[in-house]
């Protein structure tokens, strides 16, 4: 497993470090406004606290040869041993780099660290990508919430730690 705080991952060309630190909230806006997918303004610092406030929270943000990457919140949600991945995201000039996994790699450490058993997260069905991913990380597909339109169905996944 690569580490904690630098991933320099042996199927990755040295010069390519990837660094994750937490952060604050508003360090975790500032990257959200560069992944497509999630740039809507309605999504401000207190959208995000709103979310997690009062819950124990990780907020980490990825740096890709010292750039802003990528960001991950997760916040215990459930109150039963596992740590949710709320929102995650990679700007798209930084996919396919190792970004995600290093931010994965943190937040299992970070969580079992801390006594959690299993990380749960959810995404859409749109989001093929994603989804390959979390099947490919080692998450399992457990429950789906069904929507009119089939691509909007949510797909919870949860892995063991």
């Amino acid at each position: 497993m690569c580490g904690n705080r630098v991933n320099n991952c042996d199927k990755m060309p040295s010069k390519n470090k990837i660094v994750v630190k937490e952060v604050s909230v508003e360090e975790a806006v500032k990257v959200n406004l560069t992944i497509p997918e999630f740039n809507e303004t309605s999504r401000t610092e207190e959208y995000f606290k709103d979310r997690y406030e009062g819950k124990e929270t990780l907020i980490i943000v990825a740096y890709f040869e010292d750039k802003p990457a990528g960001y991950l919140v997760g916040y215990d949600r459930f109150n039963d041993k596992s740590f949710y991945c709320w929102m995650a995201g990679v700007a798209p000039q930084f996919r396919r780099k190792g970004v995600l996994t290093a931010m994965m790699d943190y937040m299992n450490s970070w969580a079992k660290a801390r006594g959690y058993k299993k990380i749960r997260t959810k995404t859409r069905n749109n989001r093929r990508e994603m989804l390959m991913y979390l099947a490919k990380y080692g998450f399992y597909f457990v429950e789906i919430e069904k929507y009119s339109n089939i691509i909007d169905n949510r797909i919870l996944a949860e892995k063991i730690l």
